[in-house]
Parts: C-alpha cells; structure tokens; sequence
C-alpha cells in the first residue's frame, strides 16, 4: 500500500466518531443507586489525599530530549521511561531516568547530547545527581528500563531498551565501595552477556525467573521494524504529521534465558516467543493460574494483544484470543501502551489494565474462569472516563491504603498540532486517577486530589514507590520532550500500611514470582512481586499494603518461587517489614535501614 494512503486511513481511524451507544449504559439497573452512592463517597474520601508536585525542591532537575528537529522521526513521539531503584542497598529508593537523544545531523553541530541519569535520594526529600560517579553519562536513543539483580549479588542491575542497541548495565557499587579509587557503580556488560538485541527497536523489558532455576531471565518487547533512512512521509492534508504503526510491519518480541556467569542466550523461537503479528510496547509479568510458572502478557499498538501462557517446561503457547484479551469487547485490536495486573477486588482473581489511544477506552480485563477474560471497561467506570485522553504510563497501587488497589494514567497525545484537526483533542493532556469503590466499579478523582494532578502535560512513562519511606505511594512521570515530575502522597499514610521487602536465596534474589497473601481487617488481598509493568518503566519492587484502620496484619502468607512457604502471624502496621526466604521476618524501626 501507498505509505501516503496507509497514513491517511489511519488518521481517519484514529480521528472517526468511535460509536459506543450502550456502553456507558451498563451498570445501570439494581446497582445503579448505590454505585452513584459509592461514588460520592469516594469523591469525599479521595479528597483526604493529595498529590504536590515537589520536583524542584526535591532537586530533580532532568529533561528527557528527543530530538525533534522538524523532520518528524517516528521514535520522537514515543518518550522514555524511569525507575525507582534503591541502586545502593540503603533502603531507600533512587530515580533512574532514560533519555532520548539528538539524531546525528544535529550532534554533528555542536548541539550537547543528553545523557542517562540517576539521582541519590539523601533521606531528607532531597536527591542528588550522580550521573556521572555512577558511569552513566551515555547517550543513547532510549526507550524503557527494567530493574533486577541478574547475577544475585544483591544489587539491582538496569537493562535499558533503545532504537538499534539496548544495553545491560551491571551494578558495581559494592565493588565501588571495596576500591581505595572510586570505579563507577555501573558497567556496560551487554556485549559479554549477549543481550543487545541489535537491530530492534526495544520497548518495556521485564525480569522474570521463568524457568524457575534461581535466575533471572529477561523479556524485551519490539515494537516495528524502523530505519531512519526510509522514514515514511504522512500528512493531515497538506501539513506534515508523525505517521503511527499502521505504516511499518510489526518485529517480534526477544526472550533472553539466563546461562549463569554474566551469560544469556536467545530462546525467543525454542520457547514459543517469536511472533511477528505485534506491535509491543507493555508487558507485564503475572501467574495467572498459581503454579509458580509465570505467564508473560503484552500489550500490542493496533494489533492484537499477546497472553504467553507457560508450560512449565520452558515453552509458552500465545493464548490471548482463546482467552479473551487479544481484542477489546467490540472485536478490535486496540492501541495498547501501558499494562499492570492486579487483584482488583480482592477476590484472588486477576484484572489486567491497558492504556489506550485517545477515542478508545482504557481496557480493564477480569479473570471470570480458567485463562478466561472478559473486557469490563465501561462496567468498571474506567472506560468512559478514559475516551478523550490518549494513555500510557499506568498502574495499580494503594494510594489512600484502604486495603483496595486503585489505579494511575498519564496521559499525553502523539500529536503537537492535533487540536488543529479535532477540536475535542489536546497535546498535553491530565492524569487520570481512578479510587476503588470495592464493588468491582472505579471513580475517577483527580481533580479532587490536590493540584499536581490537574496540571496537563505530554505524559509518558509513569511509576510509583515510597520514596519516602513515609507510608504512602508517591508517583513519578515523565514527559515527552520535558521534565520528570515527583508527585509526593500527602495523606495517604493516615491510613494504616505495610511494605514487604523480599530477599531470595534458593529463589532468585529479587523474590520475582512470589505471591504474597496478606490478611488484616477482615480484608484479604493478594499480590506478586515482578519486574515490568507501566509503560517503559519500573516501579518500586517493595510491595506497599494499605490496612485500613487495622493496627496490625493477623496473617502474611508469601509463596516463593523455589516452593518455600513463608508464614507470619501479628504483624504490627506502619512499618518495612524484610523477609528472607525460608527465614521468616524481621521489622525495619528505622524505615528503610534494611543493610
């Protein structure tokens, strides 16, 4: 097809009046009343939290730069993405940042070129750049990060995806702190461990133990074949615009399987991975049906959604049709960015939520049987919400801690000048926030959750973590082409909490995999410790309870990788609880002091 025509079609996709006629329209009947009851309780309640945007006196001073020089690049639409990682062991969490980069005729002029980041958190609110002690002044065009500790040696090591080349960054900092010379925290291992992924254009990565050997195994998604040099032209009438995937034919995802030593080999076609029919740029990590094995789910850009369900012999069969979560509940492929997993209602059964292109709904997925989805989006309250705002950075977390997971969204279009060609359209754009009503519904709050959410901007890359350690979630986002925001929770830790903080010893040492089951206040809820998630980033791997006004935990239950069990009864609120696997639990009085 003519590139010119295939840009065509897909604007006049992405730009036509998407008819949903009865789709709002279903929650009403018997639960209509008390679900509009829930929800002005929840607007009352969500107001008790706020978010305040405190980047500058925090001391993050970073911008993501992608290059635009007028020639419209495809890979400048996309941003990059960050990570809370506590790179130190000092328990408390660090911000990694990704950058993009000038494309070669601009550096050529002298232009400076942006760099990778990383930022000490100093316990007091404050950070401090050590970009360039760390040995990360690369430039790279950057995409996403994935956090974990390949080798297990008790530091968290950074894989980063990008155009052409991805890179795997070994963190040295014991080795640093051993040295009379400081050396820098991190090295660049790609070539050794064979994990470069040369010739794609890498997206979100995960960590993950698939085989479930005590190494961790890495997950990269592609998103299209791209070459700069045969870039495609698209227009909106006569003005030039940023094309979308329609135009370029999809790459296939990359499976890495852990070879202990520093060493990694390509499994991507042996164990079921390779396939070319998607676009992807989320994945999340999660077991499904409980057998320890974990299932890979991705979330694919116009084309149909993947679901790898594992064998647990080393081998995944893509089950996504069959199971209801290729395609949205009208039968199309929809624009899928972000993606997290959760257990929504606390009922132990799974939700999967995926961010969407502007026209179309975010997509809440829920378990109804055995590997059985069905599209809840408008049931939720999510779907409505969601229909003007182009998303992609999400998840799921706690931010009032009342026992039940509420959810994130920022928000940002692809276009600069899309209000000249829809009116209803903005470039930069509000997060949306969405408070659990516990009935299986959602209310989106965030114009009642302090000013920081209210503010519009060309959002991309979203996490959350205590960083902190004060009890609450706090967000961090990026921009396309702009600052990072850290959006502290006020509020939240009014409502009691527990972090848990898993170190494996017979299981990889992150504890990826783990299922924790934690029962307080007549509430049990469950969750998994994983890598990926969100869109290009990675969010604290601490795993953040709210209890409600419950003091204390009567039961946590953590099921390990390796088949070890882990139980602990009375566990006093408000505090960073460390277990150790096979070893039980210990308190943290200092909040975060886990050397």
């Amino acid at each position: 097809m003519n590139p010119g025509v295939a840009a065509q079609l897909l604007l006049t996709f992405l730009s036509s009046p998407i008819l949903f006629a009865g789709c709002a329209d279903r929650t009403a009947g018997s639960t209509a009343q008390a679900n509009q009851e829930n929800s002005q309780t929840a607007k009352a309640d969500g107001g008790a939290v706020s978010f305040v945007d405190v980047t500058k006196d925090s001391g993050l001073a970073f911008r993501h730069v992608n290059g635009a020089s007028g020639k419209f690049y495809y890979p400048e639409t996309f941003g990059a993405g960050a990570a809370f990682v506590d790179y130190d062991q000092d328990g408390w969490l660090d911000v990694f940042l990704v950058n993009g980069d000038r494309w070669p005729e601009e550096a050529s002029k002298g232009n400076d070129r942006p760099t990778l980041a990383l930022y000490r958190n100093e316990r007091n609110g404050k950070f401090t750049d050590v970009t360039k002690q760390a040995g990360l002044e690369m430039s790279i065009y950057g995409m996403g990060v994935a956090v974990g500790d390949y080798d297990n040696d008790g530091h968290d090591d950074l894989y980063v995806t990008a155009l052409d080349r991805s890179i795997l960054l070994r963190n040295e900092y014991g080795k640093h702190l051993d040295t009379q010379t400081p050396t820098p925290y991190f090295r660049d291992v790609t070539s050794v461990a064979g994990v470069g992924n040369e010739g794609h254009w890498g997206t979100s990565a995960a960590w993950l133990d698939y085989d479930i050997d005590g190494r961790l195994d890495l997950f990269v998604c592609n998103y299209v074949l791209y070459n700069r040099n045969s870039e495609q032209v698209c227009r909106q009438g006569t003005e030039r615009i940023y094309c979308g995937p329609l135009v370029y034919s999809a790459d296939s995802c990359r499976l890495y399987r852990n070879l202990d030593g520093g060493r990694f080999r390509d499994v991507t076609q042996e164990a079921g991975i390779r396939k070319t029919t998607g676009k992807s740029l989320g994945v999340a990590v999660w077991d499904i049906d409980g057998d320890r094995y974990p299932e890979i789910i991705v979330a694919n850009d116009l084309t149909p959604n993947y679901l790898f369900r594992t064998n647990g012999r080393g081998g995944f069969a893509e089950v996504a049709l069959d199971s209801g979560f290729a395609y949205g509940g009208d039968g199309l492929a929809r624009s899928g960015m972000g993606i997290d997993v959760a257990d929504t209602r606390n009922d132990g059964k799974s939700a999967i939520f995926v961010s969407n292109f502007a026209r179309e709904p975010n997509s809440l997925f829920e378990l109804e049987g055995p590997f059985t989805f069905a599209d809840r989006s408008y049931e939720s309250g999510m779907g409505e919400s969601s229909l003007q705002s182009l998303g992609f950075g999400l998840f799921f977390f706690d931010y009032d801690n009342d026992g039940w997971k509420d959810a994130f969204v920022t928000n940002g279009h692809i276009q600069p000048a899309v209000a000249k060609f829809e009116p209803s359209q903005t470039f930069e754009q509000r997060p949306l926030l969405f408070r659990n009503q516990r009935d299986g519904t959602f209310d989106e709050v965030s114009r009642n959750t302090g000013d920081a959410l209210k503010r519009e901007e060309v959002g991309r890359g979203a996490v959350c973590g205590d960083y902190d350690n004060d009890g609450d979630s706090d967000i961090l986002v990026t921009t396309n082409n702009g600052p990072a925001r850290l959006l502290r929770n006020d509020g939240g830790n009014r409502a009691s909490w527990l972090t848990i903080y898993l170190r494996g010893s017979k299981s990889n040492r992150n504890g990826f995999g783990a299922h924790i089951k934690l029962t307080a206040g007549g509430i049990t809820q469950r969750d998994q410790v994983r890598s990926g998630s969100s869109y290009l980033s990675a969010s604290d791997q601490r795993l953040h309870f709210g209890l409600g006004s419950a003091g204390q935990a009567e039961e946590i239950e953590v099921r390990w990788p390796s088949g070890i069990i882990d139980r602990i009864q009375g566990v006093k609120a408000n505090q960073i609880l460390v277990i150790d696997e096979g070893k039980g639990a210990r308190g943290d009085d200092k909040r975060g002091q886990l050397n």
